[in-house]
C-alpha cells in the first residue's frame, strides 16, 4: 500500500522555509548502479529466504519498498497544540520524512515507527519508552495501546522489522532515527534533569549499545544486505550552544555505533543549521522548521514541521543510492 502524504493546513510556510536551503544551492546527488535480482522460495507452512544478493550499493529503484523505523519525528506525530488538532486516530494524517521521500521516489513506504520509541524499548516491548509501548508514571499505556501506527503489528518494533524483511524480498532501503527519547526519558525521570555528565555518558552508551544491536539484527538475523541509512538528530533551539552541543553528541555516539554495518549517514543536524541561517531565522523554531503550537504568541513544539520533514526527506535523499 503506498503512502498518500497529506499537506497539512501551514504547508505554503513550511515549504517556503524548506525551499531556502535548496535555493542555498544543496542540491542533491543520487548514485545509480545495477540492480540485482533476489529471489525465495515460498513452502506451505514458512517462508525461507535465500542468501540476498543485495549490497550496501544496489540502487533503489522506482516501485522498490522503503521500510522506516524510528519513533515519532520518523512517524510524522504532531502535538496536540497544533492547529488544526492532529486526528490521532487516523495514521495515514500525519505525514514524516520517509512519506515525503516516498512520494519523490515513487517507493512504497512501510513506516514502522512508534512515537515516544526508545532504543531499548525498539529491540524489547517491555523495557521502558517514552510513550510508545508504555509511559513513565503510567505503566502499560502508550501512543501503541490508544491510536493506530503507520503498520500494525505485535511485538517489538526490531522483531517486526526482522519479520518483514524475511518475508519481503522488495526492499531496498531501510532507515533508522533512534535515541533521542532515551536522552528524554532521563530527563523526565532523574531529579536533575539528566544534565550530569556521568547521566548524559550512561545515555550514550545505551543508545550505542542498543543500534549495534539494531543494525547487527537487521544484517544477521533478517539478512538484508541492502542499503541501510541513519537519520541524524537536529537541533531543536539552533540558537542554543547547549541544544547544539548535546545533538551533535547523541548523533556522533549513533553514528560510531552503527559504522560497522556499512550504513550511510544522513546529515539531518546540518540540515536544519544551515536552512536555519538562511532563513534569517535565529533559531529553528523562528525559521519554520518545527511545528507550531497554537496560542496567542507563536511556540514551537519539538517535532519537524512540514518543512522540516521535508529537510530530513532532503538529506536522506542525498546520501542513498537511487537509480
Amino acid at each position: 500500500m503506498k503512502s498518500v502524504v497529506r499537506m497539512p493546513a501551514n504547508a505554503k510556510r513550511a515549504l517556503k522555509a524548506a525551499l531556502v536551503l535548496v535555493c542555498a544551492g544543496a542540491m542533491l546527488a543520487t548514485v545509480g548502479g545495477q540492480a540485482l535480482a533476489k529471489t525465495s522460495t515460498t513452502t506451505k507452512k514458512s517462508i525461507t529466504t535465500k542468501k540476498s544478493k543485495l549490497t550496501p550499493t544496489t540502487p533503489i529503484t522506482k516501485g522498490s519498498t522503503y521500510l522506516a523505523l524510528g519513533d515519532s519525528i520518523t512517524f510524522g506525530y504532531e502535538e496536540a497544540g497544533v492547529v488544526p488538532t492532529p486526528n490521532y486516530q487516523d495514521a495515514a494524517s500525519f505525514v514524516g520524512y520517509p512519506e515525503i521521500l516516498g512520494s519523490e521516489l515513487h517507493l512504497k513506504v512501510v513506516n514502522a515507527a512508534c512515537p515516544g520509541e526508545t532504543s531499548s524499548s525498539m529491540i524489547n516491548d517491555t523495557a521502558q519508552s517514552n510513550g510508545c509501548e508504555n509511559t513513565p508514571g503510567k505503566g502499560n499505556v502508550g501512543y501503541r495501546t490508544l491510536y493506530p501506527l503507520h503498520v500494525k503489528y505485535s511485538g517489538s518494533q526490531l522483531a517486526f522489522a526482522v519479520s518483514y524483511l524475511k518475508k519481503h524480498q522488495n526492499v531496498r532501503l531501510v532507515s533508522l532515527m533512534i535515541g533521542a527519547n532515551d536522552g528524554l526519558l532521563c530527563e523526565e525521570t532523574t531529579a536533575d534533569q539528566c544534565t550530569g555528565l556521568t547521566e548524559e555518558a550512561g545515555v550514550a552508551e545505551t543508545v550505542e549499545k542498543n543500534v549495534r544491536t539494531i543494525l547487527s539484527t537487521i544484517r544477521s538475523k533478517a539478512h538484508y544486505n541492502g542499503q541501510i541509512a541513519i537519520e541524524n538528530y537536529y537541533s531543536i533551539d539552533s540558537a542554543s550552544a547547549t541544544d547544539n552541543q548535546q545533538e551533535t553528541f547523541l548523533d556522533q555516539s549513533i553514528d560510531a555505533a552503527a559504522k560497522p554495518y556499512h550504513v550511510e549517514v544522513a546529515d539531518g543536524y546540518g540540515a536544519f543549521q544551515t536552512a536555519s541561517a538562511h532563513s534569517g531565522g535565529d533559531s529553528t523554531c523562528t525559521a519554520g522548521l518545527l511545528t507550531e503550537l497554537g496560542g496567542t504568541s507563536t511556540t514551537c513544539g519539538i517535532h519537524p514541521s512540514y518543512a522540516g520533514a521535508s529537510l530530513l526527506a532532503l538529506a536522506l535523499e542525498k546520501v542513498i543510492h537511487f537509480q
